[in-house]
């Protein structure tokens, strides 16, 4: 694929399906780069600006990020890709840090005091508690650092937009690629992080606990996220032997496949039950699949596969013990099981 194609594919991804996908798994860095009080000696214009501002200086860093993580994969290939585990340990310091501007919405001392809320500066007028905000300095550099870090915690399309990068074997065409995608979802998360931007300004004082409750709810889900791509939660759950019965078969020579398909809306079916100790062969299969679906993910195996958006992937499994081998799609959020008696 030549350059004008890789732009066109990574901008198509990023503008149609790939900002919903990264603004649910990057919503705790884009809050965070808007979150803080607006100077009291501010002016209303200055107030409504700002946050276009702070979204500019955070899609900016992500672009910057994004590009050269792109040189990098067409340079060295997949070798870079973090895999599932280091992405559920980045999925889950992401909930931990939309916890945190969260505990800071609520006005929590010792989260206000990590971000460096400092007690000697003078408070806004405006602020009927008098309370205090981050220093300036501190303020400008938050959207740089957290649009940056947003490469470290890729959602699913950004996953295959990565998988491109990989296959186009160049510097330019990688950079191309992925820096085409940040552009395709900007126009989405301009939108969202100013429309926070400009509520948080708005509320505060207000419906500020409200939005903070939000935010909560979306670090436990990121979190839950994180936990399941790492393959750290608990076993459990039971198994579908009506679905067995009709996704697990035996050819003539004693090799066992297990069928599973992967759909826009999760796994059919979710759970299964095959033979222990048997020679097994997964076999993946998409209909018209897009975003994170096609990227199926085996934590225990630390292993992802790229999946065709219609097609047949079949993955070896060797002959496993048993057990219960979870799975999921790249972000974590759709799960299922193969348990292996």
């Amino acid at each position: 694929m030549d350059v004008a194609g890789l732009f066109l594919a990574g901008a198509g991804a990023g503008l149609l399906a790939g900002g919903t996908t990264c603004a649910a798994t990057q919503l705790g860095l884009l809050t965070g780069a808007v979150g803080g009080a607006p100077d009291g000696a501010a002016g209303t214009g200055a107030r409504a600006a700002r946050p276009v501002r702070q979204v500019s200086v955070f899609l900016a860093a992500k672009l910057v990020s994004h590009v050269a993580l792109g040189a990098l994969l067409g340079l060295v290939g997949g070798a870079v890709q973090p895999g599932p585990r280091l992405r559920g340990a980045l999925l889950a310091a992401a909930a931990l840090v939309l916890a945190l501007f969260a505990l800071d919405l609520l006005g929590f001392g010792p989260a206000r005091r990590l971000l460096r809320r400092r007690r000697g500066s003078a408070p806004d007028p405006e602020e009927p508690d008098g309370r205090c905000h981050v220093p300036r300095g501190g303020r400008s550099r938050r959207p740089v650092v957290l649009g940056a870090a947003t490469v470290l915690v890729p959602c699913g399309l950004t996953l295959s937009a990565e998988l491109l990068a990989v296959t186009s074997r160049s510097v330019l065409g990688g950079a191309v690629v992925m820096g085409a995608f940040v552009l395709g979802t900007a126009p989405l998360f301009g939108l969202i992080g100013v429309t926070v931007g400009r509520a948080m300004a708005l509320l505060r004082g207000r419906l500020t606990a409200l939005l903070a409750v939000a935010l909560l709810a979306a670090s436990g889900w990121t979190l839950l996220s994180g936990l399941r791509l790492g393959g750290w939660l608990p076993g459990g759950g039971g198994t579908a032997a009506a679905d067995s019965a009709r996704f697990v078969r035996t050819d003539g020579s004693g090799t066992q496949f297990v069928t599973v398909w992967a759909l826009d809306r999760g796994y059919r079916p979710a759970l299964l039950t095959a033979r222990a100790r048997v020679h097994t062969v997964l076999v993946l299969r998409t209909r018209h699949t897009s975003g994170h679906m096609r990227v199926f993910t085996i934590p225990s195996r630390d292993r992802d596969v790229y999946l065709p958006a219609t097609g047949e992937t079949r993955v070896d499994l060797g002959a496993p013990e048993p057990g219960r081998m979870r799975f999921m799609c790249a972000s974590g959020h759709y799960p299922g099981a193969v348990t292996f008696r």
